[in-house]
């Protein structure tokens, strides 16, 4: 299975007028972002928690994504392990 397949980058949005462009004072992850729309400042992590619901719904379309690769996979295996036997049936 290829894990960079499941690879994505996040937009995070500004909480005040929805911009995705920031500028950067610090690049720990105490570090404090400006927005560079309406000049917002917050801390990274408190980016973050503030774009927790897009972050979430991301994390939920690659789990879908990464069960239906690997059910396919599991049936792939099985079939080619049992190929040939008249006692078992894969569907």
């Amino acid at each position: 299975m290829d894990a960079d397949k499941y690879n994505r980058t996040i937009s995070l949005l500004c909480p005040t007028c929805g911009c995705t462009q920031f500028a950067q004072e610090d690049a720990g992850p105490e570090g404090v972002v400006t927005c560079s729309s309406c000049g917002r400042e917050l801390r990274r992590e408190e980016l973050i928690r503030e774009n927790g619901e897009n972050i979430a719904e991301h994390v939920s379309e690659i789990k879908k994504e990464v069960v239906k690769d690997m059910e396919k996979e599991l049936k792939n295996m099985l079939s080619k392990a049992f190929k040939g036997n008249k006692n078992f049936r894969i569907r």
